[in-house]
């Protein structure tokens, strides 16, 4: 007791006496240049990494589920390079329109089960078949295609 009554006859001034001031009131250093903090603007939508993806249907026989594997390309650890990265996937396929070899684009959702968060979406085809079988790589008809004209 005689130890408390020395310390209220001394005055100390510090806040942190008996917990009078809280530290939430105490004022922070701040330089005269930057006065109000900057805040990020709030028109700009927040940034969400690999929303979707793409990838090749490896596995369709369960119902209403394939198998999706999705390829990218990440640099080695040691050397630098750039290795093929494989990583599979479980879609949600609600009309089982896929095959095994389709390209698909995954659409991240809620999760369906344990392992499917994924909805695949179809995606043209990557080959430009279409676009090649009437023109040639210079987008000159093939003679073959020309229609022929008829002599009289």
């Amino acid at each position: 007791m005689s130890i408390i009554s020395s310390l209220h006859s001394l005055k100390l001034s510090s806040p942190f006496l008996h917990g009078s001031t809280s530290l939430s009131r105490l004022s922070k250093p701040s330089s005269s240049v930057c006065q109000q903090p900057l805040k990020a603007p709030t028109f700009l939508p927040p940034i969400r990494a690999m929303k979707s993806m793409q990838g090749r249907v490896v596995c369709a026989t369960n119902d209403k589920t394939v198998s999706v594997e999705v390829v990218r390309l990440a640099p080695h650890p040691k050397y630098k390079r750039r290795v093929r990265k494989k990583k599979k996937f479980q879609a949600h396929d609600p009309d089982n329109q896929f095959q095994v070899g389709d390209y698909v684009q995954l659409e991240k959702s809620k999760p369906i089960s344990k392992t499917k968060t994924f909805i695949a979406v179809p995606v043209p085809s990557r080959n430009g078949k279409q676009g090649k079988e009437q023109t040639g790589e210079l987008g000159i008809p093939l003679e073959s295609k020309q229609p022929e004209e008829q002599q009289s």
